[in-house]
């Protein structure tokens, strides 16, 4: 691979860790982060300071749903304790593959995992109109139980039950950037601004206060990428390529797309709104605030991509 040098932010989605239904628990999460730490060092051995920032929508759904099982004994976990409670369980993944990775290659590099907080604005429209589903599914009565006794925001999910839902504001400032920048500088990898970090207000005061809300991934990795001057925008994801019309019969992959494409694809609804379409917005963010290039594939083909042999890569012209 050629060498190169520059910061990337390489963002690992929450569900990346779950390979499926039948591998949830901790030990699986924590082999499904060992098989992805190689790709993840091969850029590194490449030449790149890396920034690992990861997901973890399952994680917090998995913590909330032992709230409920065990609120007749314990107090509820308020939603900023259940990220940064993951930020340090999926850090701690990190830490320990990285640095055994790190070994098995003769490699002297340190990873470090930050529990980073996030700003948001507390006039973000998104407290007005939560839309994030979180936790388990309710029937109707259990929901409006919640709603009136805890002051829950709950909706019914496409038939599905019923489940709380909660704002997703946009990501203002990482408050740990500059560490992080310093960290990056003396070489050590560092993992941070898990699930997109934990969301915080800052009060006149400039004290920091949490708030029950969740941030998407993409849209932090996009803001921390800008905000320590990284050269790449890496989102990890589960498909090797972004599709133009995906699952239908006219399916193709994009090799290369420039901002102005990215656009015009967005406004012909080409993206999940679920899936490849925050990304996309996340990557445009990131471009739009001086970011040189991103790519999306899966882990698998991290290297590959570099080279241009793989992935989509999203540019400004």
């Amino acid at each position: 691979m050629e060498k190169k040098t520059g910061i990337a932010v390489v963002a690992v989605g929450g569900n990346a860790l779950i390979r499926d239904p039948q591998h949830t628990s901790l030990y699986d999460q924590f082999e499904s982060v060992r098989l992805t730490v190689p790709y993840i060092v091969d850029l590194i051995e490449a030449g790149w300071k890396v920034v690992v920032t990861h997901g973890n929508g399952p994680q917090v759904g998995f913590l909330l749903r032992k709230s409920e099982m065990s609120a007749s004994e314990l107090p509820p976990a308020p939603l900023d304790y259940c990220g940064s409670n993951t930020q340090g369980s999926i850090g701690y993944m990190f830490e320990v593959t990285l640095y055994n990775e790190f070994r098995r290659r003769g490699m002297q590099n340190r990873a470090v995992a930050l529990v980073s907080q996030t700003v948001v604005d507390k006039e973000d429209p998104a407290f007005k109109n939560p839309t994030k589903p979180v936790g388990s599914f309710m029937d109707k009565d259990h929901a409006a139980k919640h709603r009136d006794e805890d002051g829950w925001t709950v909706m019914e999910d496409s038939g599905r039950g019923w489940r709380r839902v909660v704002p997703s504001p946009k990501p203002l400032r990482i408050v740990q950037q500059e560490i992080i920048r310093e960290l990056v500088d003396r070489n050590e990898t560092v993992i941070a601004v898990g699930g997109g970090g934990i969301p915080v207000l800052e009060q006149a005061d400039g004290t920091l206060s949490g708030v029950e809300a969740v941030i998407d991934k993409d849209f932090a990795s996009a803001l921390l990428a800008s905000s320590i001057g990284a050269d790449l925008l890496f989102i990890s994801t589960e498909v090797e390529k972004v599709c133009l019309d995906f699952n239908k019969p006219t399916q193709r992959t994009i090799d290369r797309m420039t901002v102005a494409e990215a656009k015009r694809w967005l406004a012909e609804g080409q993206f999940g709104k679920g899936s490849m379409e925050p990304k996309i917005l996340a990557v445009l963010e990131y471009l739009s605030r001086g970011g040189k290039e991103a790519i999306i594939t899966n882990s698998e083909n991290m290297s590959r991509a570099l080279k241009g042999e793989s992935g989509t890569r999203i540019i400004a012209n």
